[in-house]
């Protein structure tokens, strides 16, 4: 491969579109997977539904479905980014997943400000070649894997409106939000080629100066309100006071100036004591009372675009925007740069050791000495680099509504951080090559183990999902597994059945695991019935599909939804409906429980805000 062959987005012409299932097999799975959670009764009712549909509506749904397809790069793909955004939900604990990274190899390399220009470092690096296109592609077992949602990572922002949220794209970003005790910096990052503009050393000094910045700002008491608070709020009361604050120009700056960084980074002043701590801190933030008042990190975040989050003891992990990328895309680009902390450490010791990635230090660096005499470098250029690469805190203009409505954020997301609990189990019995050494699919396996506990607590199941990666087609995203089947209720009742041997146990498990492998295939294929319903339901633009001339008064109870449609939490069971199908059951949830679906998945050119004044030799 030569230095300029781009190679990132090159296989994309060879990927298949993502096939539409056969409505008769979507109707067939659908059935074996309702079975278990339904009386005999109700499943009967259910089979003469979907019998009626099959003779009925479903054949020119299916037909519909089919023939927008042709004329589409996925056939869910418009449908995904209506069930994600147009939700009026808080993002927090109800959306945005996380990830924790591993701790630093080298101790010494670990402090929170080290830490965070490593990662700053390496994620400039990655967005780098993905720029350049010279980013290496995924492969699973050397079959490529759509590579459209990097793209979608960095320089993208959600933003809410009066009808859900939009996604707003800034694919020439060059510079960062860093967040400290709610006060927002942006400092440009990359250069015009998209080169770094900073060495480690440069932004260290960079993020101890902003440090020291907040820290002074936060000890006032007439501190500035902590404005990220307000992405945690419900969509449409977060569009109604984002419309406030743009009604003043500099705060539509500064709303601009996040919208469009390539990432924030959160340097939290927290000390997680257990990773359960560490947990709860990634997820939704702390809460923290102090005086009377919120200083929790709870407040340093905003939640509409990717976090990168560096606790005070130097533990890291990132938060995520999901409606446009997937865990996959998001594993790929943490574990790249954790890979590229480990080169740097090895570097230390063999200077020899090669980066993972290609990106060069900019001519422009902060602080260089010694400038590449044979890259010539524009003066003039670099002294405007050099002032848009000091960092500026943004400053806001809030009325007394404004600061209430604030004060009113920080209660809501408080109440809302108590109400949940968030703790980590580490099983330490055994692990992967255990499994897999006795014939299992590790994945599989644990699935089951989930679902043998609740039996063993509650004596029934819920409906639960997993995730299946589509992204072998293009513009793949995911597939439900509907995790609750036959063969899952034969294991975890002849699991907990203490009568059963323990070879009948053990045969119940394998078939189980089989059974779930098979059906995890089966949806990375594509042909699972979640999305094609879905889709189908929505193509239609109606909620319930009327069979006969009325509603379908099916009174099966079931709490099934959506795998990819977040819904209310407080909503009635009343009429809750399989919201993945062309159909709905619509009942009086008597027997219902109120329970969702369990997910069970282990570039402005002004220049904006106050100067903060760096010292590189700090």
């Amino acid at each position: 491969m030569t230095s300029t062959e781009k190679i990132t987005f090159a296989r994309q012409s060879e990927l298949p579109k993502l096939p539409v299932p056969s409505l008769e097999d979507s109707c067939k799975k659908f059935l074996i997977s309702v079975e278990p959670l339904q009386t005999p009764e109700q499943h009967q009712q259910t089979k003469q539904v979907v019998d009626r549909f099959l003779k009925n509506e479903g054949p020119q749904m299916q037909s519909d479905l089919l023939k927008y397809a042709e004329t589409q790069n996925s056939y869910i793909e418009e449908f995904w980014d209506e069930s994600y955004l147009l939700g009026n939900d808080s993002v927090v604990l109800n959306l945005n997943p996380f990830f924790i990274l591993e701790d630093e190899p080298d101790p010494e390399r670990g402090t929170q400000l080290r830490r965070a220009a490593n990662l700053t470092l390496a994620s400039l690096c990655f967005i780098h070649d993905l720029r350049q296109e010279i980013l290496e592609p995924d492969l699973f077992r050397g079959t490529p894997l759509d590579m459209y949602q990097y793209n979608r990572l960095f320089g993208l922002a959600r933003i809410p409106t009066a009808h859900g949220c939009k996604q707003r794209l800034f694919p020439d970003s060059r510079h960062i939000v860093v967040m400290r005790k709610g006060q927002f910096y942006w400092f440009e990052a990359l250069d015009h080629n998209h080169q770094p503009l900073f060495s480690e050393t440069g932004l260290i000094a960079t993020f101890r100066a902003i440090v020291r910045d907040a820290d002074q700002v936060a000890s006032d008491k007439h501190s500035p309100a902590t404005l990220g608070v307000l992405s945690t709020e419900k969509r449409r009361t977060w569009y109604s006071l984002r419309s406030e604050l743009e009604n003043q120009a500099e705060n539509r700056r500064n709303l601009n100036m996040i919208d469009s960084a390539l990432f924030v980074l959160c340097l939290d002043d927290h000390s997680p004591t257990d990773v359960t701590d560490l947990t709860n801190n990634f997820l939704c933030g702390t809460y923290n009372l102090k005086d009377g008042k919120q200083v929790g990190t709870c407040l340093n975040r905003w939640y509409d675009k990717l976090q990168i989050i560096v606790c005070k003891t130097g533990a890291a992990g990132v938060n995520f925007e999901h409606s446009s990328a997937d865990g996959h895309t998001v594993l790929r680009f943490v574990g790249d740069i954790y890979t590229e902390l480990i080169l740097q450490f090895a570097r230390s010791i063999n200077p020899n050791t090669k980066s993972l990635f290609r990106a060069k230090t900019s001519p422009y660096v902060r602080g260089l000495a010694n400038r590449n005499k044979t890259q010539p470098v524009n003066e003039s250029l670099m002294k405007d680099i050099q002032a848009r690469t000091t960092p500026k805190r943004l400053e806001w203009i809030l009325d007394s509504s404004m600061l209430q409505s604030i004060q009113h954020a920080e209660m809501r997301l408080s109440d809302l951080i108590c109400q949940n609990e968030c703790f980590v189990l580490e099983f330490k019995g055994y692990g992967k090559r255990f499994i897999t050494n006795h014939g299992f699919s590790p994945d599989a396996f644990v699935q089951m183990a989930f679902q043998a506990a609740y039996y063993s607590l509650y004596g029934r199941a819920v409906p639960s999902y997993e995730p299946a990666m589509t992204k072998a087609f293009l513009r793949g995203r995911t597939e439900t597994i509907r995790t609750v089947q036959p063969h899952t209720m034969n294991f975890v009742k002849t699991w907990t059945d203490p009568d059963a041997t323990v070879q009948s146990k053990l045969e119940t498990l394998r078939a189980a695991c089989v059974g779930h492998a098979k059906l995890s295939k089966a949806a990375a294929s594509g042909q699972g019935f979640d999305r094609a319903f879905k889709a189908a339901n929505i193509h239609q633009e109606q909620t319930y599909i009327d069979l006969n001339g009325n509603e379908c008064d099916v009174r099966t109870g079931l709490p099934i939804r959506s795998s990819i449609s977040p819904q209310d939490q407080n909503q009635s069971s009343k009429g809750l409906n399989y919201g993945t199908s062309g159909y709905s059951f619509y009942g009086d949830g008597a027997e219902a429980d109120t329970e969702s679906d369990n997910y069970i998945e282990y570039n402005p050119r002004e220049s904006v805000g106050k100067m903060v004044f760096v010292s590189e030799y700090e």
